[in-house]
């Protein structure tokens, strides 16, 4: 589809008709992460709705409107129009922003809204022109998933082909090249068995508009993977994020097998992240770009020194669920000490050295996931550069020494990471003024996310009993 040239509602409606449409599908964002949806004929995509929008019911959706005020509007965005590969029939997709049907107004709990107004405010602020977000997203591809829990009962099952638990399973024939536990980074088929299922997804993404750059095995066991995807700016990125975690679930789907982003889904191997590649640009030129270490500019610096900070905060966000800090933890791919290095994958911050091109010189934040809701990750992420940059706050000393080898002295010195969710909410209660700025984050959107969190996840798994606890005390 030429993106380029479907900008107004009066084209996108001849596009419509030009590739015959059946169907237009219109989607949001729920405010905890997952997309929604509801699907209109063609014929009554008209001019009039992307001015008016069309009403819904937002007391149903996770974390929005009370039952009393629950009239809502979706406000389709036409230069977000893609052909949805997974369709029947021909459809449209267009992402859509949340309105108030009385004044208009954007809603303020509308995870889109928050990212739009970080991006205007960095500009306001004249610190910048553009945010460039390049996520490394990760996932897991299974081919069988089962769970449950009652009142007596609770258990998880995954399953993967190419498992290392599947050694010495009976299989008919069993034909071995299962990938050890930490060994699966870049092996070829057929210990890679997944390459061609990633490489249709590739393809798939390419044909929603997606710029692929390359796709890989990720290093655990049992059918990781990774798609990477060109950097955007930080709108556009998080859109992509969500068309990426739509076709990745949906070409598994059409496959028999089932695609998860949860963090850590399989014990004593890597979890799945989202690193974050940032840069900020004005034209043609790079602000994090200079002559200080690892090539960075003074801008860069303070951009660290405001996410090293922040990132306790930042996690109740970035690293959203209770499975999130499973993952966090040493021993891994994650890192958990709050420090910054060039090249150094076990500190939170890295500076990568890839290319001597000025212009590439960029960021890497790699606390997040991505169960995270991209819009509001991201949003979170630019008001903490935005606070370092504008206070001047200093990142300190890089730390360029491998962490996990670090005595117990020198490791005591350097800043974690929470070790639990509800403790990260604990920080962004106590560190929320970064991103009430401007109006971009409202006291009522942090409100309702610490309280959502809370209630909904933290406590819900604090007051059940957990399988390992029947072999830590069943005896007793």
């Amino acid at each position: 589809m030429e993106r380029a040239f479907v900008v107004t509602p009066r084209e996108l409606l001849a596009f419509v008709r030009e590739k015959e449409v059946k169907a237009v599908d219109l989607r949001f964002m729920d405010f905890p992460g997952l997309w929604q949806h509801f699907t209109i004929p063609a014929e009554a995509l008209v001019e009039s709705v992307f001015q008016d929008g069309i009403g819904f019911d937002g007391s149903s959706i996770r974390g929005w409107q009370s039952i009393n005020e629950s009239d809502m509007l979706v406000v389709p965005v036409p230069d977000t129009a893609f052909i949805d590969p997974f369709c029947k029939d021909t459809t449209l997709t267009l992402i859509c922003n949340i309105q108030d049907p009385l004044t208009k107004e954007d809603y303020t709990r509308d995870p889109r809204n928050v990212a739009r107004k970080a991006v205007n405010y960095m500009k306001e602020m004249g610190i910048a022109d553009n945010a460039l977000f390049g996520p490394e997203v990760e996932f897991f591809v299974f081919d069988d998933v089962r769970y449950d829990q009652d009142s007596r009962s609770g258990y998880y099952f995954v399953d993967s082909v190419e498992g290392a638990w599947n050694t010495g399973r009976e299989e008919r024939p069993n034909l071995g090249h299962k990938l050890r536990y930490k060994e699966g980074y870049f092996p070829c088929p057929p210990s890679d068995a997944m390459h061609d299922l990633r490489s249709e997804m590739m393809l798939m993404m390419i044909q929603c508009g997606l710029t692929v750059e390359a796709h890989r095995h990720e290093a655990a066991s049992g059918g990781q993977g990774e798609v990477d995807i060109r950097h955007e700016d930080l709108l556009k990125m998080a859109d992509n994020v969500l068309k990426y975690k739509y076709v990745v679930k949906n070409v598994a789907r059409r496959h028999g097998k089932t695609a998860t982003f949860m963090p850590k889904p399989i014990f004593q191997d890597h979890g799945s992240g989202m690193n974050v590649h940032l840069s900020m640009w004005r034209g043609e030129d790079n602000l994090f770009a200079g002559s200080r270490y690892a090539g960075l500019s003074e801008i860069a610096e303070y951009a660290i020194g405001g996410l090293l900070k922040h990132s306790p905060a930042l996690c109740a966000i970035t690293n959203p669920t209770t499975n999130s800090y499973k993952r966090l933890v040493p021993g891994y791919e994650a890192p958990v000490k709050l420090a910054y290095s060039q090249r150094n994958r076990s500190a939170a911050i890295r500076i990568p050295v890839y290319s001597p091109n000025r212009n590439a010189r960029g960021i890497e934040f790699r606390l997040p996931d991505a169960a995270c809701n991209p819009y509001l990750g991201f949003a979170a992420i630019l008001m903490a550069m935005i606070d370092g940059i504008k206070n001047k706050i200093s990142p300190g000393e890089p730390l360029d020494k491998d962490i996990y080898d670090l005595g117990a002295e020198e490791l005591a010195k350097v800043k974690s990471t929470p070790s639990s969710l509800d403790s990260a909410l604990t920080h962004l209660e106590k560190d929320q003024e970064f991103l009430l700025q401007r109006d971009v984050f409202t006291p009522d959107v942090i409100e309702t996310w610490i309280r959502y969190k809370r209630q909904n996840e933290v406590e819900a798994i604090r007051i059940r009993p957990h399988p390992h606890e029947f072999a830590l005390y069943y005896d007793i």
